[in-house]
Parts: structure tokens; C-alpha cells; sequence
């Protein structure tokens, strides 16, 4: 099955938020973050249930190099990426965030 890989909005703050906190610790460190998530992100739709779900349906897929990971769904024929949180995050408020995000994305 062919899938297409969609983003929620909110995903480009979480994306940002990374980008801006590596760059301000080292030049280019942000840009290696960036490609690291958007490289790991366009995998995810050739093999989509090769990563484990987590919470319900939504899947995790660790960046490598990176403590984050990105939290996506599986609905028809679409991957949908909710978030990408860093790793040390409570789960419980992960959840949540998703939970809520899903709940506005329906």
C-alpha cells in the first residue's frame, strides 16, 4: 500500500522549538536536527508498522543522534505525524498533548 505522509501544524512548533534550542548550543547543530527529523519522518511511509505503537493507535519512531521522537498515526491510506517530543518529556503529558491534538485534528 502506497501511503502519503502529512503533518498537523502544530508539528513545525515542535520542530522549530528543537531546531532553535540545538542551534542556539552549536552553528549547524539545528540543521542536523532538521534533517534527522525530516529524513526519519519520509521513512515512516514504506514501513509505517515496523515501529510500535505507544499510546492506542499512535506509533513512535526514535530519531537517531536526537533524544526526540516522532508520534504519527496510521489512517487509510495516510500517515499522519501528531508531534515530535523530546524523549525525557512525562509520557502521561505526551499523552495528553496527542490525546488533544488528535481530538482537533477529527
Amino acid at each position: 500500500m502506497t501511503y502519503t505522509l502529512r503533518f498537523l501544524p502544530e508539528v513545525e512548533e515542535d520542530v522549530i522549538t528543537g531546531y532553535a534550542w540545538y542551534e542556539s548550543k552549536s552553528h549547524s547543530l539545528g540543521e542536523d536536527f532538521l534533517r534527522m527529523f525530516y529524513a526519519f519522518a519520509s521513512e515512516i511511509p514504506s514501513i509505517p508498522l515496523l515501529y510500535p505503537r505507544i499510546y492506542g493507535k499512535f506509533h513512535r519512531r526514535l530519531l537517531r543522534r536526537f533524544p526526540y521522537a516522532i508520534y504519527y498515526l496510521i489512517e487509510d491510506n495516510q500517515i499522519i505525524v501528531f508531534g515530535l517530543f523530546h524523549c525525557v518529556r512525562d509520557p502521561r503529558t505526551i499523552k495528553a498533548k496527542l490525546k488533544d491534538r488528535k481530538g482537533r485534528a477529527s
